[in-house]
């Protein structure tokens, strides 16, 4: 087994990993095989290939649903590349444009399919995956909003819990994310870009718009509880490990999700993304929260305290249903049948939906 601390490190990101779809003995394979984290990109996007490989042999076969399912494998073989990868930023970029690629292609293909779309913002573009689910004229919507180091290729099972409950889903990625990272630092304001991507909804005439929630993890669930407060066409909102103050939680994350920021924030030094980090605090807009809210703490969460959703819950004005997992790490995501069909049941009763049955 290889011996790099930052290749045996990813084995603590496993339940997130296998989690969203890559296979273990994939996942096994990769990391019993990288000697270093130099070769952690290559390695990846070298597995990812096999996958786009048989994705696009299926595509040209006119086997449709096969080539969906292998290319969003692709896809996610891509993300994970890059995703942690700052250290090579062509690689990173290189692996990213594949990711892309490959969810795209799936989308149409997907059951149900789903179309990509781009919204302007301040001069560029914020690019999304929008799904609607089978024989509803005019569902509900919701955002999905990833973390800080996610984009919206990692999104294939939050959507289906959100489609098979008769929600559309909008994943799309916000400055610092995805697409947008390279024209577009993080920000704490993030209601201005998600406020963008509601403004597009609102033209829509197959999606009820004015039925919106909001699904968060991570620094999403901080962006997702930000724009809760901003923009109350917001009707619901789900906050997965929230950082009430990003700030106070920064200096006990581990050296790489620090370099993370850096890169994402487009900071040149750990002092400056500080700095930006002191902005990103609930305390002042918290009250203002009047829509419901789901709250996701993690006991055994390393990356943002428990307490800060804690303090959430006991900030907003709004109804509030606070769920803290014990064992659960950032996110839950070892713990993902305390919280996946329960926040989707509690969305899909707020925003007017069966719930699937």
């Amino acid at each position: 087994m290889a011996g790099d601390p930052r290749v045996m490190g990813m084995w603590n990101l496993a339940p997130r990993i296998l989690g969203v779809g890559v296979p273990y003995s994939d996942f096994k394979d990769l990391l019993d095989g990288i000697e270093r984290w130099d070769d952690w990109c290559v390695a990846w996007s070298k597995r990812a290939s096999i996958h786009e490989t048989i994705g696009r042999d299926a595509l040209d076969a006119g086997r449709g649903l096969s080539a969906g399912h292998h290319l969003t494998n692709a896809a996610l073989f891509y993300h994970f590349a890059k995703f942690t990868f700052t250290n090579d930023m062509a690689q990173l970029r290189a692996a990213h444009q594949r990711a892309v690629a490959c969810r795209t292609d799936a989308l149409p293909y997907l059951a149900p399919p789903g179309e990509r779309i781009e919204v302007p913002f301040e001069g560029k573009v914020l690019a999304g995956n929008l799904r609607r689910p089978a024989g509803a004229e005019h569902p509900p919507l919701v955002l999905i909003i990833g973390g800080m180091d996610s984009c919206k290729e990692e999104m294939h099972t939050a959507e289906r819990f959100l489609l098979e409950r008769g929600m559309a889903t909008l994943a799309f990625d916000g400055p610092g994310q995805g697409e947008a990272e390279y024209d577009f630092p993080i920000r704490f304001d993030f209601e201005v870009p998600c406020g963008a991507m509601i403004d597009w909804a609102q033209t829509r005439d197959d999606i009820a718009s004015d039925r919106i929630g909001l699904l968060g993890a991570s620094l999403g669930a901080y962006y997702a509880a930000r724009v809760a407060a901003m923009d109350h066409r917001v009707k619901a909102a789900i906050c997965n490990a929230p950082a009430f103050s990003v700030f106070d939680n920064f200096d006990q994350r581990r050296p790489a999700l620090k370099e993370n920021y850096r890169a994402r924030a487009h900071c040149e030094t750990l002092d400056q993304v500080r700095d930006m980090l002191r902005d990103f605090d609930l305390t002042s807009v918290a009250g203002d929260i009047t829509c419901p809210l789901f709250i996701i703490g993690c006991r055994e969460d390393a990356v943002t305290s428990y307490e800060d959703a804690v303090r959430l819950a006991d900030a907003v004005a709004g109804t509030v249903e606070l769920l803290v997992i014990d064992g659960a790490i950032h996110v839950a995501a070892n713990r993902p049948y305390r919280h996946q069909t329960q926040a989707a049941d509690w969305m899909a009763e707020k925003l007017g939906v069966g719930g699937g049955g």
